[in-house]
């Protein structure tokens, strides 16, 4: 069973369809970017605590420097 459409109802169809994947890439566009915040955060978050984290090695090796020169004394 064939149907036969006219060119109006060809073009209407196109559009809709048009308007369908503008909308998906919309939300995919949108999807995207919450995850590219998030990742963002996450990647914030870690080298901040990195930071941290080296700055209180950097601060018990100091520490350690002056117990061993306390004790060589």
């Amino acid at each position: 069973m064939k149907v036969h459409r006219t060119t109006e109802e060809m073009a209407l169809i196109i559009e809709e369809h048009k308007k369908e994947i503008w909308e998906y890439k919309q939300k995919e566009s949108e999807r995207t970017k919450n995850l590219a915040d998030g990742y963002k955060k996450v990647i914030e978050e870690l080298s901040a605590k990195l930071v941290e984290q080296e700055k209180y090695i950097q601060n018990l090796s100091q520490e350690i420097e002056k117990l061993v020169e306390e004790k060589n004394k």
